[in-house]
């Protein structure tokens, strides 16, 4: 595997998640040279700045917006154009979002698909399928933390979970 694609609500914020240990797992691939991306069905404009700047390496190497893009999850052409953006194929990169369907459409572009129901079993699985070590793999902390560090509440209108 050499790519990975993270949600960010219901993944990387939200209920349910754990920021910081994902951005443990995200540190220790991108360290690896393993290309990064955030997919996420945020409608953009001005209100998603924030989720940008976690772009051009700062977070990940990529974030795409449905909003930006004008396609968004589980349309098939999501994830081709996420891969496209990493330079990989569909089969190179692991998927993991929190909504079963963008999971099966994911898949069925051809790559692997994780389902975000606990933070300690993703974390658990995407040490297994990118092969990291023990001492590589991040140690879950206290639910509700943004991949910042920052604690999370649901915000609302703009919230970008689905």
């Amino acid at each position: 595997m050499r790519g990975l694609v993270l949600d960010f609500g219901g993944v990387l914020a939200g209920p349910g998640t754990d920021g910081r240990a994902l951005a443990g797992v995200v540190a220790a691939l991108r360290g690896r040279g393993v290309r990064t991306a955030i997919l996420s069905n945020d409608p953009g404009g001005p209100g998603a700045d924030r989720l940008r700047e976690l772009g051009g390496g700062r977070f990940v190497d990529e974030v795409v917006l449905s909003g930006d893009v004008g396609v968004a999850k589980p349309d098939p052409r999501s994830y081709l154009l996420v891969a496209q953006r990493l330079g990989l194929e569909p089969a190179q990169c692991v998927f993991v979002d929190d909504l079963v369907v963008n999971v099966r459409a994911a898949a069925a572009t051809g790559m692997v698909g994780v389902h975000h129901e606990c933070p300690d079993a993703v974390v658990a699985e995407l040490t297994v399928l990118f092969e990291l070590s023990a001492d590589e793999a991040p140690v879950t902390s206290a639910p509700e933390t943004s991949a910042a560090g920052d604690t999370v509440t649901d915000r609302g209108e703009g919230d970008t979970r689905r």
